[in-house]
């Protein structure tokens, strides 16, 4: 068992280098980010993003499976959006459901410039019509002001997830209005940076698996095999399975069937 040292991070490239050394002693870093007096929000926002993201420990079980570590190999390292705040991760997640990433960055976009802070205080002022407006259906307008209310009172508190486990999470997350199952587990993985996330409900993930591994179908047994192989860090799996599905690896066809 490795001993543990609290490590104080102020950015990722500095703290990768400790990282590694102090694990190469059998030393495991826990990492505490805390830098207020970072500014502006940008630079803070890119460096605690940055320091989110998995590293060589959660790549090395990956590479085990050698189609895997092929993928890793020619996509190299994938980085992603970080919001570690879950109330505005719920509301963003909300917003994006069955649009494009691009109509739901301009409609987040839209409610940040309007809102300034996006906490349950600034939803409920701002109320369903004018958040309507910013470009969502007043369903979705509804959703997000329903969680709000329920913050509000105290019937959901964003911070006890954190604490939950996984499944626990997404039970929770699941009974709000508008959050299905494969949102959940979105927020566990894009937001609470849960590392062993891997959706049989995600259609990308499903189709990245057949194109990987030559599969015409996939279905709740394979995808369990793969979970197991890819466990303890699914997440970082998802990614590069997203990857492969959205044409990272050109020679790569989906064996499914077609329609006729």
């Amino acid at each position: 068992m490795m001993d543990k040292l609290l490590l104080h991070s102020c950015c990722a490239p500095c703290s990768v280098y400790c990282v590694d050394t102090l694990r190469g002693e059998g030393i495991e870093p826990v990492s505490l980010w805390f830098n207020p007096n970072i500014h502006p929000w940008t630079e803070y926002d890119q460096r605690r993003s940055t320091l989110l993201e998995y590293g060589e420990k959660e790549l090395a079980v990956l590479r085990r499976d050698k189609r895997m570590c092929e993928v890793i190999d020619r996509v190299g390292h994938i980085y992603r959006d970080v919001d570690g705040d879950i109330f505005s991760s719920v509301v963003h997640h909300i917003i994006g459901q069955q649009i494009s990433t691009k109509a739901q960055a301009t409609v987040w976009q839209r409610m940040r410039d309007d809102l300034g802070e996006v906490n349950a205080e600034t939803i409920l002022a701002a109320g369903v019509p004018r958040l309507q407006s910013m470009g969502m259906t007043y369903r979705k307008a509804e959703y997000i002001t329903d969680f709000a209310e329920r913050v509000a009172r105290g019937e959901f508190d964003p911070d006890a997830v954190n604490s939950m486990s996984d499944d626990e999470a997404i039970r929770a997350l699941s009974a709000l209005r508008g959050i299905g199952v494969w949102t959940a587990e979105m927020i566990l993985l894009f937001s609470m940076q849960r590392k062993n996330i891997f959706s049989y409900d995600d259609l990308a993930i499903q189709r990245g698996l057949r194109m990987l591994y030559r599969h015409r179908s996939i279905d709740r047994v394979r995808f369990e095999k793969y979970r197991r192989r890819f466990s303890p860090y699914c997440s970082v799996a998802s990614l590069y399975l997203w990857a492969v599905s959205g044409g990272a690896i050109p020679e790569l066809t989906d064996p499914a069937p077609k329609n006729k």
